[in-house]
């Protein structure tokens, strides 16, 4: 355990929380995971370590207490299980395997020589499931949902031949089987075949298949995917015919429930290992998908003896495998322009399966990772699905090849126009966002938006709908919709009054606010407080554009002098003259010259500016106590909105700022203040509510 205060695991525990509820809530509820299996058992081992170093910090809502999760919203009824579906604890070692028997010893306080039996089986990948048979015949099944309440799905696995609907012999007056639903490796392929034919959306993987084609309102839907089932142990009984869990579970096959083929019973922890890499090496041939062995006290007496933590049995665990791989060949490296213009490099592969699923693409992620990794087309690479979700390179077999390395494109792909990485980051992007096809509804959506020029009715409904016409390219056509009124006109939506409404709202932005427009214009790092320092130090938006031309041309960007001869120390004279303004720092400064560098944005901008007039900006101040001082509002504000509060701040010669920091002098609090007015408190910076600061404005008269 890593050296770490009380306070910063506290913190992090609580963020662990809200990130493994917000997975298992994809996973369980959603069967649509945007993490790897690999990926969510390291949260849930850092949650654990942090746990046993500080148990006094244990939350209520620690995710060593849960399993699953929730039932959602779900037209499908609600069942409470009789017995808790637990979930297991995980290993990844031969150790922790060994310490699981050693704690078994421990805890039955049994002398060396005893014999501790574990049964051993493939762990499948699939939705958990209860079958609750009386006296022999299927009265209900239930998905785990959260362990304590599930949803029903009687009608649904009626139509799952693996599962009878009466037991074969005798059987209990009650008894639970309870096991998981998949969908094997050749049918998960035949259904996205089907699925691609139909233009229907694709499964990411078995799993996921399975869990959607379970959890259906509609049985006939259940019906038509080939699902499939296998028993691993048992719920609510009136009686146990067995007792050891090898004994139980040779019952329930014998009842007519598949079991698994590869369960066995160990008697050593050597053998107990054994069984576990000949399962791996048995993994790529099996027709379903697993991720890992189950091990099982098999004594049910101990089972007993043992008893279960918060949502796992003392008595079992789950031996995780690590991520299939599988070797192939990268075809080509497309670049995709994401709508913040970030290039992402993607991997266009030889078709490979790994984890039973057909892999043709990979995300290269940025120019580093494809540096750090060598990748050219043509290598051939190693691919793993961690946790058979998410396709990733581990390495690059042909690295030593000799062939040109992969130059990363210095232009966008999409509009040709400049490409950079911002100094300290490793993302690419696109520095032509008014004029991008990839960026251009963001960057419309941003412009109308309420922080920027507030153009009501026009919402990204409408902007997608227009910019499908050809009609919105740029901030620019907004403003001439006028033209096109008899066309918007008669439209799904659009009648005479809603047309006219519209325009009126556009043309009533026809000499906008000088910061809100610079504001909207999307430049990096530069935000609604940035560009009201900025327009209050320059006042019309021409005279920021020469000054941020003129900071651009420094030596070492390899710029050209600016214009009329003023050499280095004028370029020198404009960065220091941005660098003064309070909040604006090297980052902004040359976030502006990238932007006025870029002929595309140069264009968008002049004609823009051919269509608006803003007026100078000029905000006249009162003197006041806050003339001078940086504040920052925070929690909701009851009287005002955010907005006007920092015209208000603006007016009485404050500065508006969106975040806490050692320069700001005064924060004002609403209900809901969270982590700003904690900052606040550790820095010693004077908090007042809302109702003392309207005695602030009034003051000032």
């Amino acid at each position: 355990m890593p050296d770490i205060s009380e306070a910063d695991a506290a913190n992090e525990l609580m963020r662990l929380a809200r990130q493994i509820a917000h997975h298992d809530r994809l996973y369980h509820a959603q069967d649509a995971p945007e993490i790897s299996d690999a990926e969510y058992d390291a949260l849930v081992r850092r949650n654990a370590e942090l746990e046993a170093a500080f148990p006094h910090l244990i939350r209520a809502d620690s995710p060593s207490r849960k399993v699953g999760h929730e039932v959602a919203a779900s037209p499908l009824s609600k069942v409470t299980h009789e017995v808790r579906m637990m979930s297991l604890d995980n290993a990844f070692s031969d150790e922790e395997v060994e310490e699981f028997v050693a704690r078994v010893r421990r805890f039955l306080a049994l002398p060396p020589e005893a014999a501790v039996a574990m049964t051993a089986e493939d762990k499948i990948d699939g939705l958990s499931c209860s079958l609750r048979y009386e006296n022999g015949r299927l009265v209900r099944a239930a998905t785990r949902g959260d362990g304590q309440v599930g949803e029903d799905v009687t009608a649904n696995v009626a139509h799952i031949a693996d599962i009878p609907q009466t037991l074969s012999g005798d059987a209990p007056a009650v008894f639970e089987i309870r096991g998981e639903v998949y969908m094997a490796k050749a049918d998960f392929a035949a259904l996205n075949a089907a699925q691609e034919e139909k233009g229907d959306r694709l499964f990411a993987n078995p799993r996921n298949a399975a869990a959607g084609s379970l959890r259906q309102k509609d049985a006939s839907v259940t019906a038509s995917r080939p699902l499939r089932f296998l028993a691993h142990g048992w719920g609510a009984a009136s009686h146990v015919p067995g007792a050891t869990q090898f004994d139980v579970m040779q019952q329930i096959a014998a009842w007519g429930v598949p079991v698994s083929p590869l369960l066995v019973r160990c008697h050593s922890v050597e053998a107990m290992v054994e069984h576990y890499r000949s399962i791996g090496t048995q993994r790529p041939g099996l027709p379903y998908d697993i991720d890992g062995v189950v091990y099982k006290v098999d004594r049910l007496d101990w089972q007993e003896r043992l008893g279960f933590v918060a949502k796992a049995p003392r008595w079992g665990l789950a031996r995780k495998f690590p991520a299939e791989r599988a070797e192939t060949v990268i075809e080509a490296i497309d670049i995709q322009v994401g709508r913040t213009g970030k290039l992402t490099p993607v991997g266009r592969l030889r078709p490979v399966l790994v984890g039973g699923v057909t892999v043709t693409n990979v995300t290269l992620h940025n120019r580093d990772e494809i540096g750090r990794l060598g990748l050219r087309v043509g290598d051939r690479i190693v691919l793993q699905r961690a946790g058979d979700v998410i396709p990733q390179v581990v390495d690059n077999l042909t690295r030593e090849e000799p062939r040109e390395p992969y130059a990363f494109p210095d232009h966008c792909p999409e509009c040709q126009s400049e490409a950079v990485a911002e100094e300290g980051e490793v993302d690419v992007r696109c520095t032509g966002g008014l004029i991008c096809p990839a960026q251009r509804v963001e960057r419309l959506r941003h412009f109308v938006s309420r922080a920027a020029l507030d153009i009501e009715g026009l919402g990204e409904k409408t902007i997608v709908e227009f910019f499908s016409l050809g009609w919105l390219e740029s901030p620019a056509d907004i403003f001439r919709l006028h033209q096109r009124r008899q066309e918007i006109v008669g439209r799904e939506g659009w009648k005479d009054k809603s047309v006219d409404n519209l325009l009126a709202a556009i043309e009533a932005k026809r000499s906008p606010d000088a910061a809100r427009l610079l504001f909207g214009l999307g430049i990096r790092h530069v935000g609604a407080v940035t560009a009201r320092d900025l327009m209050k130090r320059f006042t019309t938006l021409p005279t920021l554009r020469a000054v941020a031309e003129a900071a651009h041309s420094s030596p070492e960007r390899g710029g050209e002098p600016p214009k009329g001869g003023g050499g280095h120390d004028e370029t020198e004279h404009a960065r220091a003259e941005l660098l003064s303004i309070e909040g604006v720092g090297p980052v902004v400064v040359e976030a502006l010259g990238d932007f006025f560098h870029e002929p595309h944005n140069v264009a968008v901008w002049d004609d823009l500016l051919s269509e608006v007039t803003p007026p100078d900006y000029i905000v006249e101040t009162k003197a006041s106590a806050v003339a001078g001082k940086t504040v920052v509002f925070t929690g909701k504000l009851e009287t005002m909105s955010r907005d006007e509060a920092k015209a208000q701040a603006e007016a009485l010669g404050a500065r508006a700022a969106g975040s806490v920091s050692a320069k700001t002098d005064l924060v004002v609090a609403g209900p809901g203040a969270g982590s700003k007015l904690k900052q606040a408190a550790a820095l010693g910076i004077e908090v007042i509510d809302e109702a003392a600061w309207a005695e602030i404005v009034k003051a000032a008269g």
